[in-house]
């Protein structure tokens, strides 16, 4: 027998604000995410892994103190320690967001799998459930490409290295993306000596091409990083697990006590079964939606990683909250995507928003560019950031802000400015009438864009 719902959300991630939401107005509501609650970002993403980061970011002052004249060092480390304060907060507050869930009246949780078995009808469990309104909320998984002996050999990906028992003595990352840049800053800022394999010329490849360029020059004095690296097969060595790659048609081994695959992500709708629905999708698997979220399937939306326009936090957010909007409300509103930021929390950290140099250059479209480095400024001179700069790209006729990218420190605060600025669309001047505190690290930006020329 089925069980007739009046909204269905799957995952239990930021698809509980339109959940909530739903409940708000009186609606019979099935939540099905078998756990832990709270999605990627609060168990196996972004939470964990800034908790985890900030013990590095400590280490890495420790570490830097003899450039302000200081004598310091650290004694020792707590691994157990850094761990139990992170998945312990964690676990408590996905604790927390079930229980919240379970106690609202009209809210069903089904704490299991899901699979659609028809259209709108869903295998839960044991139980076959059915709604009007669907939400496929459920995400993404770490992408484990199919690297001969891969199989034969323990691998982590970052789901596990979140929560290692012990920290490994060597660590190999085969990957150059975010994920492996701020996984590579954690475990090598306490003390594990870390090689990262890639297969392109730099890291970071998504990044504004300059920008990606000085963040692997950064990035090659802290950690060993081998680019245009073609991991060709795996295989147990000893205690080690090794790795076999290739450069320039010679093949090179490293061994190393862990080895991290950090290889993208691939969306979760083949576990869904979401063909037997008629839901489409584009490669590789992600839910086509339109500019409301809406599947092709009138009454199913798809907001968030599964759904593949951002795979950020605060955009699935965004998602989620006009999904709601357009599912409940009196009229339909396009999901407003300019000015999408996003940062890399590594070392040096990243910050960005609009578009890269390399995309306009693609596009045609006419842009002027300012630069300004950090240690040209007093205060990033004062941090000893000999490494950090602002780039900016504006329109040469209009003076629209078309892109920011920042890499130094604070790179995830300071362009919060610029974000703001192009979603108000102030264009440069909006920064450059602006009084910036002086000596401030703020200065940078204002600088940046003061360099400029139209």
């Amino acid at each position: 027998m089925e069980k007739r719902h009046d909204v269905i959300v799957i995952g239990a991630g930021s698809g509980l604000t339109i959940s909530s939401q739903a409940a708000e107005r009186g609606l019979k509501v099935a939540v099905i995410d078998q756990g832990p609650f709270g999605g990627t970002c609060l168990n196996r993403g972004c939470i964990p892994s800034k908790m985890l980061i900030q013990s590095a970011e400590v280490m890495e002052t420790i570490q830097r103190a003899y450039l302000f004249g200081i004598k310091a060092k650290a004694t020792g480390l707590d691994w157990k320690g850094v761990m139990r304060r992170v998945n312990g907060t964690v676990d408590r507050e996905a604790r927390e967001v079930e229980q919240g869930n379970r106690s609202i009246k009209n809210i069903t949780v089904y704490k299991a799998t899901a699979r659609f078995v028809g259209k709108k009808k869903l295998q839960v469990g044991k139980d076959i459930i059915t709604a009007e309104k669907i939400f496929i909320c459920a995400g993404t998984r770490p992408s484990v490409p199919p690297i001969p002996g891969l199989d034969t050999v323990k691998y982590i990906t970052s789901d596990e290295a979140l929560r290692l028992p012990l920290q490994p003595k060597t660590l190999t990352i085969i990957g150059g993306g975010y994920i492996a840049a701020e996984l590579a800053h954690f475990f090598g800022s306490l003390g594990t000596k870390v090689t990262i394999l890639q297969r392109s010329d730099k890291l970071l490849t998504n990044e504004d091409a300059e920008i990606a360029q000085a963040f692997t020059k950064a990035f090659s004095r802290k950690h060993i990083v081998v680019l245009n690296a073609n991991t060709t097969r795996v295989f147990q060595q000893g205690k080690n697990i090794a790795v076999e790659y290739e450069v320039k048609g010679k093949k090179r081994v490293i061994a190393g006590e862990q080895l991290l695959v950090a290889t993208g992500r691939v969306p979760n709708t083949d576990l869904l079964a979401i063909e037997k629905s008629g839901i489409a999708t584009h490669k590789p698997g992600f839910v086509t939606t339109n500019e409301y979220m809406e599947t092709n399937v009138p009454g199913i939306w798809a907001i968030g990683d599964i759904a593949g326009v951002y795979l950020f936090k605060h955009s699935a957010n965004l998602e989620a909250a006009y999904a709601a909007q357009n599912a409940f409300g009196p009229q339909k509103a396009r999901v407003p995507y300019d000015a999408m930021p996003h940062a890399v929390f590594s070392s040096p950290q990243i910050g960005s928003v609009g578009a890269t140099e390399d995309e306009l250059q693609e596009k045609n479209i006419p842009y002027a560019v300012g630069k300004y480095r950090y240690y040209d400024a007093a205060y990033g001179r004062s941090i000893e950031d000999k490494d950090g700069f602002v780039k900016v790209l504006a329109d040469p006729k209009t003076k629209a802000i078309l892109g920011c990218h920042i890499l130094g420190t604070d790179a995830a605060i300071l362009i919060h400015e610029v974000i703001i600025a192009m979603k108000a669309k102030l264009g440069v001047d909006g920064i450059l009438d602006a009084v910036h505190i002086h000596p401030a690290l703020p200065e940078v930006v204002q600088r940046a864009f003061a360099a400029i020329e139209f």
